[in-house]
């Protein structure tokens, strides 16, 4: 006779910290299991705190504050399914990321993650202590292992499990989004089935938390590595999933295989996502950022627009008398395309008395780089007044390329709370826009069509501070810039490892230069989307002062 086992698969959004609207939307998942008949009702890793908490999780009125929520939880989900949920958790003197198993009003088994991660973004082994290899729960009369996270990515978890009984895995996730995370997830995953010969289902969260994205994407596997289901990437979903138990065992019964974008939808949705989830969960409902007419500006526009909706972003033109007259008409045009609010605020009186006021101390010297940064810097004094006076959110838009080797006025063009394009470098800031132009898709808010002007993205880059001034006066064509920093900054490479793959020496060395001299820049700039694992944040921690110089 053929048995069955119905598992709600809660892909949902959680808010760091908010304990009780993390527990209300599990009783709403559990609620809707037990509309559906499930046995069981599953949310992802650590989830009534929210993920990643950082050292947050360290402070004990949080931790017990949360472990107190998910005894609630037990007490009011207990006429109906199991609830799985991930949360941290208490033995002796040692604080675990664990998975609860909740059941007829009380916790009836708790998973403790053993395998902590500790690189890139992920901090596991400072916070938490590491739970000892552990056998299935059971859910009724079947019997499913857990391992959390990381402990899928390694075979001895997976492994004892299946020795000790588990007759298929569940894994809950707080996975974040790089570009080509989810082939890497799969082929891990496939390689724990052919291990055990049991299906998994590998569950994840989505939603935007400081730099990070969560992008769901929650797929099942069944023996032999066969794809069953796999939900959509970034939507929050609470989806039925049925196992049945046939001679063989059990078995994933076939589900939506919902259509994974490519790597430019994906890249872009994340920078929307990270915005609007930065912006909601910290309380901003609107943002400004200045629109100069050039490439950046007007993708960040464009990902704001889609984020909050056009008339929750306002662009400010802050034209000097070297912003040429493109900039100003390709300014406004962008702006209006995407049914934003355009204000043009000059900066010309505000510069002249700036000079004024320092002229008697810089008499004797020559005009240099001082003066082209108090523009910058006089418009990031406009535009935080702006934020200010209306409460709404100043957006950075330089890109990866500029913060790589600080390209920016620190103070100036660099203030702001987020920068959705830190982790795009320059070369795709332009393929972005372009993908921008022709694609359009229901979670944009904004309009679709060419809302970013040609001229925006085919004109020379220029920083528009002094007469016919270009990018290429300072820096390296963009695609030379981009392909030493990919070397040097994603893939740890050397000098000789820049020289053998056809750049310049002089070039390798003069970029490696001004990524070490940028560090503390960065140290002050603004969170924003990460889009690789080599992002500038919590995946790249370098020293300050570093006299440090290869080749």
């Amino acid at each position: 006779m053929t048995d069955r086992f119905r598992i709600t698969l809660a892909q949902l959004n959680p808010t760091v910290g908010d304990l009780s609207g993390n527990a209300a939307k599990a009783r709403d998942a559990w609620a809707q299991g037990k509309a559906a008949d499930a046995h069981l009702v599953a949310l992802p890793e650590m989830f009534i705190t929210g993920y990643q908490t950082q050292d947050l999780i360290e402070k004990p009125v949080f931790h017990q504050a949360a472990i107190a929520a998910i005894e609630a939880l037990a007490t009011d989900c207990a006429d109906g399914p199991a609830l799985a949920i991930g949360g941290p958790a208490l033995e002796g003197a040692g604080l675990y990321n664990a998975y609860y198993i909740l059941s007829k009003g009380k916790i009836t088994s708790r998973v403790l993650k053993h395998n902590l991660p500790n690189e890139t973004v992920f901090d596991e082994v400072r916070l938490y202590d590491s739970g000892p290899l552990g056998g299935p729960y059971s859910v009724g009369n079947t019997r499913i292992g857990s391992p959390i996270c990381e402990d899928a990515w390694h075979a001895e978890v997976p492994e004892t499990l299946a020795e000790t009984g588990a007759e298929f895995l569940l894994v809950p996730n707080g996975s974040p989004y790089y570009r080509g995370k989810l082939d890497m997830r799969m082929n891990q995953m496939v390689a724990r089935v052919v291990e055990t010969g049991l299906p998994l289902i590998y569950l994840n969260m989505v939603g935007g938390q400081d730099d990070q994205v969560f992008d769901g994407a929650t797929f099942g596997l069944n023996p032999g590595g066969e794809l069953a289901f796999i939900l959509p990437p970034f939507d929050e979903e609470i989806r039925q999933i049925d196992l049945t138990r046939g001679p063989e065992g059990w078995r994933i019964e076939p589900g939506e295989k919902a259509h994974q974008p490519d790597e430019w939808e994906q890249d872009y949705r994340c920078m929307v996502e990270s915005l609007r989830d930065y912006c909601g969960k910290t309380g901003f409902k609107k943002v400004l950022l200045g629109l100069s007419g050039g490439i950046d500006s007007a993708i960040v526009a464009t990902i704001a627009a889609d984020a909050l909706g056009p008339d929750n972003v306002r662009c400010v033109m802050l034209p000097s008398e070297y912003t040429s007259d493109h900039s100003l008409e390709d300014a406004k045009a962008c702006a209006e395309a995407l049914g934003c609010r355009y204000d043009f605020v000059p900066i010309a009186a505000g510069r002249q008395a700036i000079t004024a006021t320092l002229a008697p101390l810089f008499e004797g010297t020559e005009p240099d780089l001082t003066e082209e940064n108090i523009q910058s810097r006089l418009r990031g004094l406009l535009l935080m007044a702006l934020s200010n006076k209306f409460g709404e959110m100043l957006l950075t838009t330089g890109n990866k390329s500029e913060v790589a080797v600080g390209y920016a006025t620190i103070y100036g063009d660099m203030a702001g709370g987020y920068n959705p394009i830190k982790d795009l470098y320059k070369t795709r800031v332009f393929e972005q826009c372009r993908w921008r132009n022709v694609n359009h898709r229901d979670w944009m808010m904004g309009p679709e069509g060419e809302v970013i002007p040609d001229r925006i993205i085919t004109k020379p880059p220029s920083a528009e501070l002094r007469p016919d001034q270009k990018d290429s006066d300072s820096l390296p064509d963009y695609p030379v810039l981009d392909g030493l920093l990919e070397l040097l900054v994603d893939r740890d490479a050397s000098i000789a490892d820049c020289v053998a793959a056809g750049y310049a020496h002089d070039d390798a060395k003069k970029v490696e230069r001004l990524i070490y001299l940028s560090e503390y820049k960065r140290f002050q700039s603004a969170p924003g989307t990460r889009l690789t694992k080599s992002a500038f944040w919590l995946d790249r921690r370098y020293p300050i002062v570093n006299r440090w110089r290869d080749g």
